[in-house]
């Protein structure tokens, strides 16, 4: 039996923050109250910090395998952990795509070893590959990716024909990234034209419009409906996409879903001038309107989790000129810390962080056991204090490529603790490697 107490900590949960104590037994929740009485193995006095479930990150890329010199299954699953993320979903553009069953299940057991996150992983599709989509297990696998727009090797589902088969036949979550690659390859074409090759970054939400982006989240909508599929739409990037979605149904009853992404909540186009091809992501950073719609739409339902798409590339590739650096951007460690940022600015609160980072993630992929703070679940926790400012430098950050587009900003709260499945993973800037996270379950 392994038991840690933590006392007198400000409780946000469920839309209400009470001081309680909370105690974890054998990796559960055992019990939570005002006052508990008991001899832990571990006690750890939380008095003055908050103590929030776990973000629940429903889109990472962390490049195992076969791009393990951006970054890997261990290293960004310890700065996720280190930002308070105690699970995570990655994406199937590899090398080589997750296109197959056993290609999937080589991921499993990379991250059985080495991630101290929970873990799950997404089954991609391709334009032939539907055989294999269909087999995958609705109760240990997250989702199934579908790329309506560019994207790495052979994950461009452009084939109509495939394309309804996949929104018709899926098993599970169909999990879509929604940019429109005819009005980008016009758009791209028209602006190579007009300035060859010297194409700035400031020109990225300009050839990746807000025109390709509501095109094809439309259609993605429009599937789903016509097949009753159980769509998730990723980081949305536009204002105007936002009334595709529906802030009425409850969530448990949504049959279509939409995420947003930190970096489109915290920079806009203005941010090109001095970020560059830092902040170069698809879909790409739009205008201020766009950042105030889509935060908007966190606030009011129509979306309804908040998640971080990290994508790291080397310090090499981003210094390239706009056409050949990639784009992505690492942001495990620093999404919790912007977001309680924002709660400092009056942009969100922290009942509405718990609800988009952890409740709603559970809700929409119908996880087992995780993303509340309740007896006989998970205890996948995190202690923060609102108050205790730090800096991000090179010097700071824990991801494999070794930087990070929020360098020089400084953050008002920090992660303290963090455990995984009942495991103090990590305190204070050490991390306990012993023990994995563990597979996500889905009650499917």
């Amino acid at each position: 039996m392994n038991t840690i107490l933590i006392k007198g900590a400000s409780v946000v949960n469920e839309g209400r923050i009470m001081i309680a104590d909370v105690l974890i037994k054998d990796g559960f929740i055992e019990k939570i109250a005002p006052d508990i009485a008991f001899t832990a193995d571990q006690e750890i006095n939380a008095e003055g910090l908050h103590l929030f479930p776990g973000m629940i990150d429903d889109q990472v890329h962390f490049r195992e395998p076969g791009l393990t010199h951006k970054a890997d299954i261990f290293s960004e699953s310890m700065a996720a952990v280190a930002g308070g993320i105690t699970s995570f979903m990655e994406m199937p553009n590899t090398v080589p795509n997750t296109l197959t069953q056993e290609l999937l299940a080589d991921k499993y057991a990379i991250a059985s070893e080495m991630s101290l996150a929970n873990y799950s992983f997404f089954m991609g599709a391709s334009n032939d590959n539907l055989d294999e989509v269909l087999k995958t297990d609705p109760k240990n696998v997250c989702g199934i990716k579908v790329f309506m727009g560019s994207s790495t090797g052979n994950m461009l589902v452009d084939n109509e024909k495939v394309l309804e088969n996949i929104f018709k036949h899926a098993p599970m979550l169909v999990a879509t990234h929604c940019e429109d690659e005819q009005t980008i390859r016009h758009n791209l074409a028209a602006y190579k034209e007009k300035y060859g090759d010297n194409i700035t970054i400031e020109m990225h939400p300009l050839i990746r419009s807000a025109e390709a982006c509501y095109t094809s989240s439309s259609l993605a909508v429009e599937l789903a409906k016509r097949y009753q599929t159980r769509l998730h739409i990723l980081h949305i990037s536009t204002a105007r996409e936002v009334a595709l979605f529906d802030n009425i149904t409850p969530l448990k009853d949504k049959k279509i879903t939409a995420e947003a992404c930190v970096h489109h909540l915290w920079f806009d186009d203005h941010d090109y001038a001095v970020k560059g091809n830092w902040i170069k992501w698809n879909p790409a950073v739009k205008t201020p309107a766009d950042k105030a719609g889509i935060l908007q739409g966190v606030l009011d339902g129509h979306i309804d989790i908040i998640a971080t798409d990290h994508a790291p590339h080397t310090i090499a590739e981003k210094e390239q000129p706009y056409l050949q650096a990639p784009s992505g951007g690492p942001l495990v460690q620093h999404a919790l810390p912007a977001l309680f940022e924002m709660y400092h600015q009056g942009k969100i609160s922290l009942v509405q962080i718990a609800e988009k980072t952890a409740h709603n993630v559970a809700v929409c992929f119908n996880i087992d056991k995780r993303g509340f703070i309740r007896e006989g679940y998970w205890a996948d926790l995190v202690l923060v204090n609102l108050n205790d400012p730090f800096t991000v430098t090179k010097i700071n950050v824990l991801y494999k490529c070794g930087w990070s587009p929020f360098e020089g900003q400084t953050f008002q709260a920090e992660i303290t603790h963090t455990f995984v499945s009942g495991n103090l993973a990590y305190q204070q800037g050490k991390f306990t490697t012993q023990e994995t996270g563990k597979r996500l379950v889905f009650n499917r």
